[in-house]
């Protein structure tokens, strides 16, 4: 039989494309409500504010996120109860434990995680949406210009807008617009970078290594497709990061959320409970969860300390303050023991 573990990884990559498409789906929903003609008249009035308000990104838009995280962290819970070693009241009787996700600790975790999240891919779609509009702005780009680098254009077909900044990162878009205008500009050096961007449409390769034998820029309606299609890429691959991250953070913090109804229900004291770090050991793992496996505490929560100082009770966890550079595609896991049976023994020697 699989380990806990396992399962929960199993669990993980299950759960993880529905989240993925909640956000793809979020940022699908804000292109298409986007009324061009409003962006265009903000843009030619250099209200750069008001442009981004007639973007219509607000929290209301990733609300969708919010339902995945509340089905990843039920699933968790659910999975670790019904894989719970034998629990005991002090007096030797069996308990039954059974998953609350309803229970109002459980229910503000959920809470948070979602709050935190939308917050973030909120502000971040916004930030990304000023930088660049003064970026088109210092290129000497038009309004029109400016509002379709960031919506994408309309396909005629599926009436559904393909490309565009949004939902993407800075540094994400910046990869994008320099391609942009690699191709506008016929630098080869660009070029021959961009043929290495793993998420590129290979479909338009042949037409790009033609345009650098020639040393010839592209015309302007072949670039659009061109990086239209490598923003959506990029969109997809956002997406994934996104949802691999959260759907393992939600997971956690059931599993610690569903040891401490254990508890809970046991009447236990958390002091007789130790958790120890595991990373995965493989080459992928970060230095500081390298460092951090093994490590052990004692309690539910006493957090583990990374060698960057970064604070966390289980992996994914950012309530204590842990950044990206510790939670993004994270994969160790951490093992929960109960010492029961000392605490029993201690008993019986009074």
């Amino acid at each position: 039989m699989a380990s806990l573990r396992q399962q929960l990884e199993a669990l993980i990559g299950e759960l993880a494309p529905n989240m993925e498409r909640a956000f793809r789906e979020a940022i699908d929903d804000i292109k298409s409500e986007i009324v061009l003609k409003e962006v265009v008249e903000r843009l030619e009035r250099q209200d750069i504010e008001g442009a981004i308000a007639a973007l219509h990104i607000d929290p209301a838009a990733f609300r969708p996120l919010s339902e995945a995280i509340r089905e990843a962290f039920n699933a968790g819970g659910l999975l670790v109860t019904r894989n719970m070693p034998r629990l005991s009241d002090p007096a030797g009787g069996r308990v039954v434990v059974r998953w609350d996700v309803s229970n109002q600790r459980a229910e503000q975790i959920i809470r948070d995680q979602s709050s935190q999240l939308i917050t973030r891919v909120t502000e971040d779609t916004k930030q990304l949406a000023r930088e660049a509009i003064h970026s088109g702005y210092a290129q000497g780009q038009g309004p029109r210009t400016i509002a379709l680098d960031l919506a994408g254009r309309l396909n005629r077909v599926t009436q559904r807008r393909e490309g565009g900044l949004i939902g993407l990162t800075s540094p994400l878009a910046r990869t994008v617009e320099n391609a942009r205008a690699a191709l506008l500009s016929g630098d080869v050096e660009g070029m021959k970078h961009y043929l290495t961007l793993t998420r590129r449409d290979k479909r338009f390769d042949r037409q790009v290594a033609k345009a650098i034998r020639e040393g010839k820029p592209l015309p302007a309606d072949a670039v659009a497709k061109i990086t239209g299609r490598l923003a959506d890429g990029y969109v997809q691959f956002r997406g994934q990061m996104i949802a691999r991250t959260e759907t393992q953070s939600s997971v956690h913090a059931a599993k610690h959320e569903a040891y401490q109804q254990g508890l809970d229900r046991s009447g236990r004291d958390a002091a007789l409970v130790t958790r120890r770090w595991r990373s995965v050991g493989d080459g992928r793992v970060r230095h500081t969860h390298q460092v951090l496996n093994a490590q052990e505490v004692t309690g539910m929560d006493l957090p583990f300390q990374s060698p960057s100082g970064a604070l966390m009770r289980f992996p994914g966890d950012t309530s204590l303050g842990a950044g990206p550079g510790e939670i993004i595609a994270c994969r160790c896991h951490v093992e929960y023991n109960f010492d029961f049976a000392e605490e029993y023994a201690r008993s019986r020697g009074r």
